[in-house]
C-alpha cells in the first residue's frame, strides 16, 4: 500500500544555477547557459528516517553531503530543462515515500520435501546404473 502523495518541493530547499550545456543546439548551445543545476536540501523537507534513507539510496551518486544535485541538459530552452529537473527530483522524492512491501517468508510443504528427496533417489539410482559394474 502506497503512502499518500508527498508533499511539493519547498522553494526554500531549492537552489538553481544554469550553465553552458553540450549536444544540439548550434551557435546557441556555446552562447547560452541553458542546462539547469538544481540542488536539493534534503534537510529542509524534514523527511521520516526510513523515507530519508530510501531517498538516499535512490539518489546514489547525485547524493553529496545532504543535498541532491541534478543535472538536465536535454532540452534547448532554460524553461525546459528548469521543467525537466523539477520533475526528475520531484520523481525521485515520490518514489522515496513508497514503503516496499514486506517480504513473507514461505517454506516447503510436507509434500513437496518428499517430493524432492525421491526426486533425488531416482536421479542417484540413474547415475548408479551408468557406474561400471564391480566384480567381487
Amino acid at each position: 500500500m502506497a503512502s499518500p502523495e508527498p508533499p511539493p518541493l519547498p522553494e526554500g530547499a531549492l537552489e538553481e544555477r544554469f550553465l553552458a550545456a553540450t549536444g544540439p543546439g548550434g551557435q546557441n548551445v556555446n552562447k547560452v547557459a541553458t542546462a539547469c543545476q538544481l540542488r536539493l536540501d534534503v534537510y529542509a523537507l524534514g523527511l521520516a528516517p526510513d523515507v530519508f534513507a530510501r531517498l538516499k539510496m535512490l539518489a546514489g551518486s547525485r547524493w553529496s553531503a545532504g543535498s541532491i544535485l541534478v543535472t538536465a541538459r536535454r532540452f534547448r530552452t532554460r524553461e525546459a530543462n528548469r521543467e525537466d529537473a523539477r520533475a526528475r527530483l520531484a520523481e525521485m522524492v515520490a518514489q522515496a515515500h513508497i514503503r516496499p512491501e514486506r517480504r513473507v517468508k514461505t517454506k516447503p510443504s510436507k509434500a513437496a520435501k518428499a517430493r524432492r528427496v525421491e526426486a533425488k533417489s531416482q536421479r542417484g539410482a540413474i547415475k548408479q546404473g551408468r557406474a561400471k559394474p564391480r566384480i567381487e
